[in-house]
């Protein structure tokens, strides 16, 4: 089966056309369209959803047309069409959705509506023939998970973020010290001509049990780290930048590997394989620094390792088709009727990490 997947949670527009067996392991990318924002945010330090809204509304069939195109078929070839329905900044999530619906509406196409966080999750599978249950450390802008995947649609959470989402944290640091954005690929740029040992930052939450993560107490102390070296001179040097990004993606690093390594003993504690998964997913996994930290805590529990390509890290629709393929295997498609949802937890039996709101989980 063709479908194509579309993706409009955050600030990158996305459409992709794969070929997928449904309830099948590893499928095929016929084409991946992404566009990007950051010019029209720059101004801002950070993501506008305003703006990001009406540039998806005004992408969305440009990059349609363009994955189709690349694939080389015509919408008459689909099977179906699928749209990242939440959890996301609501106004790019209901472009998405509105947007699908048309499509489906007008070609009688089956209409998915997945959650975003499904497909970083389940992007594994779409790479390799792996079967459930694995684990999987969701790691992004906005959301950072330690996952059992058991099903297309079943995931037990083990732990997260009780704050800031490592990603988060990137671009405010980028932020902080003029870096621009995007925040993660800038600091890991800055970080390389850098000393990671020259700051004593600290590594949230190891004294903690669990998988639990936090990262809003690192980001205040490299703040006050920049404050002191630039008291009294106005500013720091270069040099003195890359020592501080060096430091702080150090400290993210090993604090993600000493909760990974957690998060495999409770996934062994609740599954007995001979040769378990530990799989990373999301913008943050495209990081050269933590996928390094992370498979090598996966040798030494004993887990095969499999991180994604980068590409497939960042929001794409390929990841969003993959998540509908998965879906296909264990239920049918959505009603016309179904709604965005900036709120959409994986596992809705565990308690809100982040507390709720009126329109439920945060997180």
């Amino acid at each position: 089966m063709l479908i194509l997947g579309l993706e409009s949670s955050c600030d990158d527009t996305g459409a992709a056309v794969i070929r997928a067996c449904p309830g099948t392991p590893v499928g095929e990318i016929l084409a991946s369209v992404v566009r990007g924002q950051d010019a029209l945010h720059a101004a801002y330090g950070g993501v506008v959803p305003e703006i990001a809204a009406r540039a998806h509304a005004e992408r969305l069939d440009g990059v349609t047309e363009a994955a189709l195109a690349e694939a080389g078929v015509g919408l008459g070839d689909l099977g179906a069409v699928a749209v990242a329905s939440g959890p996301g900044l609501i106004g790019g999530v209901l472009s998405g959705v509105m947007f699908a619906k048309g499509l489906s509406a007008a070609r009688g196409l089956p209409f998915y509506g997945v959650n975003h966080l499904a497909g970083h999750a389940l992007t594994p599978r779409l790479v390799a023939p792996i079967a459930f249950p694995y684990l999987v450390l969701l790691v992004s802008g906005g959301h950072c998970q330690f996952l059992i995947a058991e099903g297309p649609d079943l995931f037990v959470r083990l732990g997260g973020t009780i704050d800031d989402a490592p990603g988060e944290a990137f671009d405010k640091i980028a932020k902080l010290l003029g870096l621009g954005q995007p925040g993660g690929p800038r600091v890991e740029a800055e970080a390389r001509a850098g000393d990671p040992a020259r700051f004593d930052l600290p590594r949230p939450l190891l004294d903690r049990e669990g998988c639990d993560l936090s990262f809003s107490g690192l980001k205040t102390a490299v703040r006050r780290a920049r404050d002191r070296l630039a008291a009294g001179r106005g500013g720091i040097t270069r040099g003195e930048r890359a020592d501080l990004c060096a430091g702080f993606q150090a400290a993210v690093a090993e604090t993600l590997a000493e909760k990974t390594r957690r998060a495999c003993r409770a996934f062994r504690a609740r599954h007995d394989l001979a040769a378990p998964t530990l799989a990373v997913a999301g913008g943050v996994a495209a990081n050269g620094t933590i996928r390094a930290a992370l498979a090598a805590v996966a040798e030494a529990e004993g887990f095969a390792w499999l991180a994604p390509p980068p590409a497939l890290c960042t929001d794409n629709g390929a990841i969003v088709a993959w998540a509908a393929a998965e879906a296909m295997a264990v239920r049918g498609p959505d009603a016309l009727t179904l709604v965005a949802r900036p709120r959409w937890p994986l596992d809705a039996r565990a308690a809100p990490m982040l507390g709720s709101g009126r329109k439920g989980a945060k997180a």
